[in-house]
């Protein structure tokens, strides 16, 4: 059946999350739940959730290009393992690209592959550096200062007072 018992509940209560600013303390709650039920997955989504709280997300439509085509060669974990770089247009002093670094959660999938797409949430680890993204920007993902896939912004959260 899955890592939650009651799959409808846990889907309702993150939906709920998804449509109404939820507290830290309502994410604090169910992590600890999942952490007693040991549902590892589901206690990291609910801490992430929290963190999303504090310091805001970026959602964004990522594609990855098939291996064939110098892409990744294998799928990395969806679940907020992957620390990556992004191109998400700002500049050093000396008018350089800077990369910015952020955790990767694929919405909906245990992973994502070469020649995939699909939806993701980023936690920057320095979300002042993000907060100029809009909807329909274009960032890129890279690994070893070569692009490693395409994303457009879906959305921008702000983090709640």
């Amino acid at each position: 059946m899955g890592e939650w018992q009651c799959p409808r509940v846990k889907r309702l209560l993150t939906e709920f999350g998804d449509v109404h600013p939820i507290s830290l303390n309502f994410w604090e709650l169910l992590a600890e739940a999942a952490r007693q039920m040991m549902l590892d997955r589901s206690r990291r989504w609910c801490e992430w959730r929290g963190w999303e709280v504090r310091h805001g997300m970026v959602r964004e439509t990522l594609s990855l290009p098939e291996a064939k085509k110098g892409g990744r060669r294998s799928a990395f974990a969806g679940d907020g393992r992957l620390r990556a770089m992004w191109d998400i247009g700002n500049r050093t002093t000396d008018g350089e690209r800077e990369l910015s670094v952020a955790r990767v959660w694929v919405e909906f999938a245990e992973e994502l592959g070469p020649g995939e797409t699909a939806d993701v949430r980023l936690a920057p680890l320095s979300p002042e550096h993000w907060r100029h993204l809009k909807r329909g920007d274009v960032i890129t993902i890279h690994e070893a200062r070569l692009v490693a896939g395409t994303a457009t912004v879906i959305e921008v959260l702000l983090p709640h007072s």
